[in-house]
């Protein structure tokens, strides 16, 4: 058995200041979220950031370059996980649907991989699915799928195909059968997103059989499902994921301190499940991921 790559989300661009008084904002704040993440135990770390002033999401790229500065200043081994998800919301507004109402995000798919040509990360994800997500609804074309592809390819960084929904893997199979995308790929399994995945055993098993094989796989559950689909993710064979991005709870009520309070849970839960904890070299290896100069 390989050991079991943890992978932390820092901060995401969902969850809300508001929520939690431990969500990093600041660049310096996010670096040393993940840094303490990797010292916990995470081999990889999924990063978003936010506006340094209002705390929303945000796509500067200065603020991606210092966060990767930060980190590697400390730790060039942790694997570098950069978000390409923003930018593909939209809203229809009430008086008119085909005009965007106050919330889309939508962008061109250059823009949304312009911190990834220029920063160069280990990784970064690629979203696959449009669907409905609550009340709003994300739209990736395969068009613009190839298109951010192109790009993430050209700057020599592995795609983390982000997979929300059965179609979500037959799309990326067709983008590795005509070349788009290298096989067999680096994948991971979002699951109790309203209208997305479920959370459950089953869910993973059918997924998992719906891979390439020889692929690396992940997967995690969002809220309260985040630590009983972590267990299933390590039974059944895959990778897994935690972090302030998907769920802001310790245990029910109680506010996880840290990011790297809910890399310590998972640590010791797969390590009570017979299994260990990758160190990112170790992870690296999995993925073919040198180390940057």
């Amino acid at each position: 058995m390989n050991p079991t790559v943890i992978t932390c989300a820092i901060t995401g661009n969902l969850t809300k200041p508001e929520q939690t008084p431990h969500l990093p904002i600041t660049p310096e704040q996010i670096a040393n979220s993940a840094l303490e993440a990797a010292r916990a135990g995470a081999a990889q770390v999924h990063i978003h950031v936010r506006d340094p002033q209002t705390g929303h999401p945000s796509m500067d790229v200065a603020l991606y370059d210092e966060v990767i500065r930060r980190i590697r200043a400390e730790n060039r081994e942790v694997i570098i996980n950069l978000t390409t998800g923003p930018g593909g919301r939209y809203v229809p507004s009430e008086a008119e649907p085909r005009v965007a109402g106050p919330g889309t995000t939508l962008l061109p798919p250059e823009k949304r991989v312009e911190h990834i040509a220029r920063l160069r990360p280990d990784v970064c994800s690629l979203d696959l699915n449009t669907m409905n997500s609550g009340a709003e609804v994300v739209i990736n074309t395969p068009r613009n799928v190839r298109i951010m592809a192109g790009v993430i390819r050209e700057a020599g960084v592995k795609p983390e195909l982000e997979i929300f929904d059965s179609g979500d893997i037959h799309l990326a199979r067709d983008l590795i059968a005509d070349g788009t995308l290298d096989g067999p790929g680096m994948w991971t399994f979002v699951t109790g997103v309203k209208y997305g995945f479920e959370a459950t055993p089953e869910t993973l098993l059918y997924a998992r059989g719906l891979l390439p094989a020889g692929a690396f796989w992940s997967a995690f559950g969002v809220g309260r499902h985040e630590f009983p689909m972590l267990a299933a993710a390590f039974v059944s064979g895959g990778h897994v994921r935690v972090g302030l991005e998907d769920n802001i709870y310790l245990s029910r009520g109680v506010l996880a301190p840290s990011n790297a309070a809910l890399v310590e849970r998972a640590a010791r839960i797969v390590q009570d499940l017979g299994g260990s904890v990758a160190s990112a070299g170790e992870a690296r290896d999995m993925l073919g991921l040198p180390i940057r100069n």
